[in-house]
């Protein structure tokens, strides 16, 4: 690499160089300086895995009804890689990447932890700590405010603490385990994602719809059916640790009332058989704000497929009926399978090709996006439901999400009497390492976004991770005009013309990335 050579050229002008000579020397070192922020001593790594369940009974996220676990089916997990890399002058640059089995990253728990990382480990940029949630509708809540928590469940805000605490413990043993190692990336395919917005005859469209009806013309929007991997080896040649990008939410078993870590539980089961229970995995959710892991037509041919692999028995189907469960163990694991095949078909592709020296380089920026603006139409009915659930005291209590949802809505129309347009503030990351850039946002970003960064980008891979924050989805157009759930005001913070903002910034700081 290019480190090395340089060092080489170094040793000779030494020995052979006469005095006035010396000046060549204090030229060259002038333009080693220039090259010294992408040229390293070695990858260090650190990894590590640690459990994250709530105390049960723990109230479950991410639906717009209180559901109150009793059983954790899976332990949640929170796994850690730690990067560092020195300079040829000693400088250092750490990153630090963080995945955990929650439905978002309110920026008050991102908080938490990089002040608690701060004081455990004050060397360290908590900047450079990325933190995303594999978006699982089976974790535990971690968003204060958003349910009414009987007193007798863990609340939101004693969660937070404990996954601070955790996190943090984490990180502190990754970082005491870097060592000198390697790392290889590379590209598999796995169907996982399915768009889930169905599109009908008069141009409305609908999240989870129905497809077997006359007027069903066409899914909404795109695919991404890539599964991008990154390995981590320590110096024995041994894996430690892989980064799996997958462009669907961990959403199978979603409407369980129970604690589940979803698909990654099965697909971490799978690649720790493989090479051993330490192996730690980080779960990276891809641009995928309209997408679902569960077939949205071809159904029945689907799941009998999914029984006869995972059962060995040919499905049995009740005449007329119209729809087929894929939120059963059984469709879980097929999913798992799917994942672990591409991912050790890449790794077996891969595995010879690593790297001990490599450009990386973490920038991290926070930028501005326009707000999407609340119509007074759109605020008149968002109070009316609001105030229609806090006005019945079964409501008020079992759908309180669904109440906090309406009433954000409401405070937004009323902050834009003070603010004509308001802005978003949002934390982006980009960070290269090698010929592949890792990028994040705060939203449930949709897909054709992201595959218009990866489409632009000028890294070989492009690893997009998003609910690195607290989430809302960040709609096309396409979307807004098709309506319903996930295009509408009450899904959206930013709008259409704020995401291709941010995807345009997400580009600028990708290319600054690959000086010319």
């Amino acid at each position: 690499m290019i480190g090395t050579e340089i060092r080489k050229i170094k040793s000779w002008l030494i020995e052979n160089l006469i005095p006035w000579q010396f000046l060549l020397l204090v030229l060259f070192g002038a333009y080693q300086n220039q090259l010294s922020a992408t040229t390293s001593q070695g990858l260090r790594i650190g990894t590590a895995s640690i459990d994250i369940t709530p105390p049960l009974p723990a109230a479950v996220d991410g639906q717009m009804r209180l559901r109150v676990a009793t059983i954790a089916e899976t332990a949640l997990l929170a796994n850690v890689v730690v990067l560092e890399l020195k300079d040829d002058f000693g400088k250092l640059d750490v990153s630090v990447l963080i995945s955990c089995d929650l439905v978002t990253i309110p920026y008050e728990l991102r908080d938490k932890i990089r002040e608690s990382v701060a004081f455990s480990i004050p060397e360290l940029d908590t900047r450079k700590i990325i933190i995303n949630a594999t978006h699982t509708h089976t974790g535990g809540v971690i968003r204060d405010g958003w349910y009414a928590i009987p007193d007798t469940v863990t609340q939101a805000v004693d969660y937070q603490n404990l996954v601070s605490r955790q996190v943090t413990r984490a990180v502190a043993v990754a970082w005491k385990k870097r060592d000198f190692g390697s790392i290889s990336w590379g590209m598999g395919h796995a169907k996982v994602a399915y768009i889930r917005r169905a599109v009908y005859k008069d141009g409305s469209a609908k999240m989870y719809g129905k497809t077997n009806q006359d007027d069903f013309r066409k899914m909404e929007g795109y695919e991404d059916q890539s599964i991008f991997s990154l390995f981590f080896w320590d110096q024995a040649g041994k894996l430690i640790a892989t980064c799996i990008n997958v462009s669907s939410p961990a959403q199978i078993v979603e409407s369980r009332s129970t604690i589940h870590a979803d698909y990654w539980d099965p697909v971490r089961q799978g690649l720790q058989k493989k090479f051993g229970s330490d192996l730690v995995v980080l779960g990276w959710i891809g641009a995928a704000g309209d997408q679902t892991p569960r077939p949205m037509y071809d159904q029945f041919a689907e799941l009998r497929m999914v029984e006869l692999r995972q059962n060995n028995s040919s499905p049995e189907f009740e005449s007329g009926s119209e729809s087929v469960n894929f939120r059963s163990d059984s469709y879980l694991d097929e999913v798992g399978d799917r994942i672990v095949n591409a991912v050790m078909q890449t790794y077996d592709t891969v595995s010879k090709d690593q790297y001990r020296e490599v450009v990386f380089d973490h920038a991290v920026e926070e930028i501005d996006l326009p707000m999407r603006l609340v119509t007074e139409e759109e605020y008149h009915n968002s109070k009316k439901l609001r105030d229609e659930d806090l006005n019945d005291n079964y409501r008020a209590i079992e759908f309180s999400r669904r109440i906090a949802f309406y009433d954000e809505v409401v405070k937004r129309f009323e902050n834009q009497q003070k603010i004509q347009q308001p802005m978003y503030p949002v934390e982006i990351h980009a960070l290269r390492i090698g010929d592949v850039v890792i990028c994040t946002n705060p939203f449930e970003m949709f897909t054709d976004f992201g595959i218009q960064i990866k489409a632009r980008s000028r890294a070989l891979q492009t690893f997009i991770i998003q609910l690195v924050g607290p989430g809302t989805y960040l709609a096309t157009k396409e979307a807004l005009a098709g309506g319903h759930y996930s295009a509408i005001v009450e899904s959206n913070r930013v709008g259409p013309e704020g995401g291709q903002i941010l995807v345009d910034h997400t580009i600028s700081m990708i290319s600054a990335l690959w000086p010319k």
